[in-house]
């Protein structure tokens, strides 16, 4: 059985609390972080810039989210950002509103009673990849101990470089509760330092390293291993997210896509047109400049020269708002 916080990403419930970018690990090769967020201290909520906690209540309640997971960057750098985020959400929400942190460093005992205190359910270490195979009797292996007496669910996440036994180790003392391997993969921010380490995408993928499931072969039977692809992120867990954003906040005549995007039409008729018309006010809304409305609406009256232009917008549900296509008509 999968992580609770696992399974609420499956289901694209679990919010991204972009936390804060700086790292002290500045040397790993595949951090996926593009240049818009390393070395930040812009705290991010899924797409949207955070200005005020307000931003962050209204990001999760925008798509409904069952949880949140904070990243960075490292949130444990940001101590004090971290935790009072964690104690919003949980005063928000409630103790069932789920949350999970990804770290690359131990941080200690006060970190993570601090952590626990602030409302944190779920730690998932990411150690160095130079110390793989070297945790026991180190800082490594007390900690996932130190996070349990506190109150905390300790976890591994990890890229999927290279298989590793030592996780399996940690898996079957009793140290760790899972270990979640993320397909390798290349990104914006990882390309370049990517390929000068000899790595290529695998044929027919955007994002996936070659050879990168090969890892399974030695990791992927032990029954608390979790090994996340790269397609699974987009059709699942993103798509997921935009389709519980997309029901939240689409109006009346928007449609929304198996791809969780909205569609809908937009005129720069004047709102009087469509009124002489007889559009019913629930199929369109109109703008300072333009009027939105139902696409197959905006598509007959064009088709049947009651409009002379348009066009078909299809776009992100996001705090952005970020149009993924644009269908003139005319």
């Amino acid at each position: 059985m999968i992580s609770k916080g696992c399974e609420q990403c499956a289901e694209g419930g679990k919010m991204v609390l972009f936390v804060y970018g700086y790292c002290d690990q500045r040397d790993c090769f595949y951090c996926p972080l593009g240049e818009n967020r390393k070395n930040v201290t812009q705290v991010y909520a899924n797409e949207r810039p955070v200005e005020s906690d307000t931003d962050v209540i209204e990001e999760a309640k925008r798509m409904d989210a069952l949880g949140t997971s904070l990243t960075g960057g490292e949130p444990q750098e940001a101590m004090e950002k971290t935790c009072r985020y964690l104690r919003l959400l949980k005063d928000e929400f409630g103790a069932e509103h789920h949350t999970h942190l990804y770290t690359g460093i131990t941080g200690g005992r006060e970190n993570m009673r601090r952590l626990s205190e602030a409302g944190l359910d779920e730690i998932r270490f990411h150690p160095p990849l130079e110390l793989w195979g070297e945790m026991h009797g180190t800082e490594w292996e007390e900690i996932l101990h130190i996070a349990r007496e506190e109150g905390l669910t300790p976890a591994f996440e990890i890229p999927g470089i290279r298989a590793e036994s030592e996780f399996l180790d940690f898996l079957d003392e009793g140290a760790a509760d899972f270990c979640n391997i993320n397909q390798f993969e290349m990104s914006d921010g990882n390309y370049r330092r990517m390929q000068e380490e000899g790595y290529e995408l695998e044929e027919g993928h955007m994002s996936a390293v070659e050879g990168s499931k090969a890892i399974l072969e030695e990791m992927g039977d032990h029954p608390r291993v979790y090994f996340c692809t790269s397609v699974f992120k987009d059709a699942a867990q993103h798509r997921n997210r935009l389709k519980r954003m997309a029901r939240n906040i689409r109006r009346e005549f928007d449609e929304i896509t198996d791809d969780g995007t909205l569609v809908y039409g937009k005129t720069w008729e004047q709102e009087a047109r469509l009124r002489d018309l007889g559009v019913p006010e629930e199929f369109y809304i109109a703008k300072s400049d333009h009027v939105e409305l139902a696409w197959w609406l905006l598509e007959e009256m064009v088709e049947e020269g009651d409009l002379t232009e348009g066009e078909i917008v299809e776009q992100y549900p996001t705090y952005d708002g970020t149009v993924v296509e644009r269908t003139p008509l005319a």
